[in-house]
């Protein structure tokens, strides 16, 4: 099940996000997360606006994300590439597991695709699993954009163009 996130919820999402932090460190993504992101103060802004949902299994949370529909100031600019529409979308950010329940990323998708039809999302260059399950479940790679701090991301978008 998926569910916007409670208040309450904040010591477990913070608890995902470290294991996913462990995870990527631990396959080779050092740089996409670090050691604190997201962090409590980010986690706590998607929550008040409306934009944070945990995966539920059981009365256990196992996967977060953010979902947040409109424009995206950091889509704004896209270089090696363009975005394929220019219709309203949303886009997936912060998506993590705590590895005991799969299909996290899939569950996601479903529940977004569901709330708009065109969804856009990004990842670091070394995030070979998330660039993996992007790819499968038919995103199209559209560019390069830069996050806040100017570091690049790869971007996607769903539907890809036909």
């Amino acid at each position: 099940m998926i569910r916007p996130a409670k208040r309450e919820d904040m010591g477990a999402i913070a608890a995902v996000y470290e294991a996913a932090r462990k995870y990527m460190r631990d396959n080779g993504n050092t740089a996409q997360w670090g050691d604190s992101y997201p962090d409590a103060e980010i986690s706590e802004n998607d929550y008040v606006c409306g934009n944070l949902y945990v995966c539920v299994e059981n009365g256990a949370i196992f996967g977060v994300f953010a979902f947040i529909v409109g424009e995206e100031p950091t889509y704004a600019r896209i270089d090696n590439g363009s975005w394929g529409a220019s219709g309203p979308y949303g886009t997936i950010h912060r998506l993590a597991s705590n590895g005991t329940v799969g299909g996290v990323f899939s569950r996601c998708f479903e529940f977004c695709v569901n709330r708009i039809g065109e969804i856009r999302i990004d990842t670091h260059e070394d995030n070979r699993i998330m660039r993996r399950l992007i790819s499968e479940h038919g995103f199209e790679e559209r560019g390069t954009i830069y996050v806040r701090d100017g570091s690049p991301r790869i971007a996607y978008q769903y539907p890809p163009e036909g």
